[in-house]
């Protein structure tokens, strides 16, 4: 079941006596995933237990949101949710733009370069600023560090897992 959730969330504190707590967002969509009414599921790392929720009120403060939710109105209730995550089944994720993708959709796509050689598959996705970085594994079990870039990725057929890429001078 788990593999079938999306992470939109940790909870990293409680805030006050009234049974709010402190989320560090992990979504492009933080006002439609806490807006009141929303529903979530809060999973225990540790344990795998599952608890579903409903967002009582939420608001942004910081680089978090504080978020409360129906049923839970007391310190006392919420404090053993500390270090859990928030997530949404893939069904209830948000529709994405054209050319934009979910995490999931991409790992695990097979790249070929637009001379037709196979390059391997992606494996990790990297954000380390102005632009995504895939790590693809490839059979010689090297990594291939692809920007992704208009000049770089050329097609992407999430529905075939293949992504056709060119590869810029000094990628290789």
């Amino acid at each position: 079941m788990s593999d079938s959730l999306l992470m939109v969330g940790k909870i990293v504190n409680t805030h006050g006596i009234r049974g709010e707590l402190k989320i560090l967002p992990h979504t492009d969509f933080p006002e439609v995933r806490f807006a009141p009414k929303s529903k979530l599921k809060v999973v225990n790392p540790d344990s795998g237990v599952i608890t579903d929720v409903t967002v009582a009120s939420a608001r942004p403060v910081k680089q978090m949101y504080v978020v409360r939710f129906d049923g839970y109105d007391n310190i006392n209730l919420v404090e053993k949710y500390k270090g859990c995550e928030l997530k949404v089944t893939k069904e209830e994720s948000v529709e994405l733009p054209d050319n934009e993708y979910y995490f999931y959709e991409i790992i695990g796509c097979q790249v070929v370069s637009d001379e037709g050689e196979e390059l391997g598959v992606i494996e990790e996705i990297l954000r380390p600023g102005a632009n995504d970085v895939w790590v693809v594994k490839m059979p010689s079990s090297k990594q291939l560090l692809l920007p992704v870039i208009d000049d770089v990725v050329l097609d992407v057929d999430v529905k075939s897992k293949l992504v056709k890429v060119h590869l810029l001078e000094g990628l290789l």
